[in-house]
């Protein structure tokens, strides 16, 4: 192809792609806009999406077109990578981070997935979720994945695993580091280590057992809850609640005025 051609091939794609027409081909450093069946993936399986105001889902679809490009989704004993599993593990990450405008994960490059439970060397141990650092890899049983979105009771592995990462990213020095306001992580802190201690007390707490385990694994349980049962949540422990809605900078409960 002479020099020409190749440059009026990419100012095609460049209006194309800027008039929203879906090309259906991965283009470096091109975002290219969801596709029709990508659309109705999430109308049919993502609640969070279709609480959203038009404008608001027109971005989340911009902010996941961008994951999903960003990313190398890789099977683990599957025969490949379906459509639906990048759409909802990607909507996911953009739920969790939909209100902090520009973090799109950048540190993970690789999104690992099994169909179910799987052997961790570095857990020495089987697991359903995992985030590896080390591997940029953030890593998932689709089984577990796909019960957890579909069962609202509080526990949601891929919230749960992208709630390590998003912990992750924000200390990396990445581009996309020191994107959690620091005195409302501390305020969190404060909060969560109060409740961390009623749990290892054995006291009643709205949070399950696993949640006493550390700092890290609070927050990711604390998130969970924050999105499936967030007026329960609420009601609990409203400070809690109000330091999280702080952090995240959203709130589950009024989607519909984003």
């Amino acid at each position: 192809m002479s020099t020409f051609s190749f440059f009026g091939a990419m100012v095609l794609i460049f209006i194309l792609v800027s008039k929203r027409y879906y090309l259906g081909i991965a283009i470096p450093g091109i975002v290219v806009p969801i596709s029709p069946t990508q659309r109705g993936i999430l109308k049919e399986h993502f609640d969070f999406y279709n609480k959203l105001p038009p404008k608001s889902k027109k971005v989340f679809e911009r902010r996941l077109a961008s994951f999903i490009a960003s990313k190398n989704f890789i099977p683990r004993d599957l025969d490949g990578i379906t459509e639906e599993m990048r759409v909802l593990i990607a909507a996911t990450a953009i739920q969790l981070a939909f209100g902090l405008i520009k973090i799109n994960f950048r540190y993970f490059k690789y999104i690992i997935i099994y169909p179910e439970a799987f052997y961790s060397t570095a857990g020495q141990n089987y697991h359903y979720g995992e985030v590896n650092p080390r591997q940029k890899a953030i890593v998932l049983s689709w089984r577990n994945f796909i019960s957890g979105l579909i069962v609202k009771d509080g526990r949601n592995l891929g919230l749960h695993e992208m709630a390590h990462a998003l912990r992750l990213e924000n200390v990396v020095q990445n581009g996309e580091s020191n994107f959690l306001d620091q005195e409302s992580l501390d305020a969190w802190e404060e909060a969560a280590e109060k409740e961390i201690m009623r749990i290892r007390n054995n006291e009643k707490s709205f949070f399950r057992d696993y949640a006493g385990t550390n700092h890290a694994e609070f927050f990711a349980v604390a998130v969970e809850n924050f999105f499936e049962r967030p007026a329960e949540f609420k009601v609990y422990n409203q400070h809690l609640y109000h330091q999280m809605r702080v952090l995240l900078n959203q709130d589950p409960m009024l989607l519909d005025r984003i």
